[in-house]
């Protein structure tokens, strides 16, 4: 008979929430009335749009970056992301007084290549349809002997990003209900963790856009699915299969998947705008339309929300939300 060991625990969790301890920031909760009747519960946000670089990868990115060996870190850091783990890693590299080579589509937001080049990361390019992102950053990584810190294959990105749930839990209490996005896995796997760890009856509660619904099929089948690359606004949550790590971790412990359109998205964005007075991109409003839009089922209770980002340039955030439904 064999054991299956889980790549990440609490305790994993829980060590590094001490390691990012001072350089992480421990983000605000906020409610909101006119919230809590919409959705028939007590919600709680988690705003990781508050955190260095704007999301929560920070967390991951800078657990992993600072366990790495002076020799390692005089090398150099190599990554690969759509946007928010590109600039995690570029600070947490910067922090760490080393350099970053950052591998991203080529229809990254402008706003996201922006704010990586200026955190001094060198920036290699791709197109997103057509390269593999993997194969690029390892190849890159290898050849200039770089430690390569993935977005979310990694034991103690997929710890740091569990952080964030963590600190919602200590500071509200338990919770009925946990709900996050999900792209590759890494920030629910963290959470599911966190939260299951410490209360094994909350519910975990992944978003996913519809036209990425890789995490969804995935656990249906029992098996890792590969879907076409998904052509949705919420562009950190366009993965094309699940983490083999994460969901190693996810159909143990994720008990739902919900699916949002790319309009309700919009009008969860719109809502956190005039409402809640935050600016939240479209991945990281998918949870929050989820509830606004009864797609995560009859939710009662005490509900936490991992509000994962709010990294969206002006013009883009304008034009989102002037076409929402709402």
């Amino acid at each position: 008979m064999t054991t299956t060991i889980p790549p990440i625990t609490l305790d994993d969790v829980r060590d590094a929430a001490a390691q990012i301890k001072g350089v992480a920031h421990r983000t605000p909760v906020l409610r909101s009335r006119t919230l809590d009747e919409l959705v028939g519960a007590q919600v709680f946000l988690k705003c990781e749009n508050f955190q260095r670089i704007g999301a929560f990868k920070f967390r991951g990115a800078y657990n992993a970056a600072s366990r790495l060996t002076p020799e390692q870190l005089a090398r150099g850091i190599a990554a690969y992301s759509s946007g928010n783990h590109a600039q995690a890693v570029a600070l947490a590299a910067r922090e760490l007084g080393t350099t970053a080579v950052i591998v991203m589509p080529e229809d990254t937001p402008a706003s996201k290549l922006a704010a990586t080049a200026g955190y001094g990361a060198e920036i290699v390019t791709y197109d997103r349809y057509t390269g593999d992102r993997v194969a690029i950053g390892e190849a890159l990584a290898t050849e200039r002997g770089l430690s390569l810190i993935p977005p979310y294959e990694h034991p103690h990105v997929m710890a740091g990003q569990g952080t964030a749930a963590l600190e919602l839990v200590e500071e509200v209490g338990e919770l009925d209900a946990v709900l996050t996005p999900v792209g590759g896995g890494g920030l629910i796997a963290g959470t599911a963790t966190a939260v299951k760890g410490l209360n094994p009856g909350t519910r975990v509660i992944g978003v996913e856009p519809e036209a990425g619904d890789d995490t969804k099929r995935s656990l249906e089948a029992g098996r890792r699915v590969t879907i076409p690359v998904p052509r949705t606004i919420a562009d950190g949550q366009a993965a094309e299969t699940p983490g083999e790590l994460t969901f190693s971790v996810n159909r143990r412990l994720v008990d739902e998947i919900a699916l949002v359109s790319d309009e309700e998205i919009k009008d969860a964005m719109r809502f956190a705008f005039e409402r809640l007075k935050i600016v939240v991109e479209p991945s990281g409003a998918t949870p929050l339309a989820a509830l606004l839009a009864g797609r995560a089922g009859p939710v009662t209770g005490r509900v936490g929300v991992i509000v994962s980002g709010g990294n969206i340039g002006a013009e883009r955030f304008a034009q989102l939300c002037a076409s929402g439904s709402a």
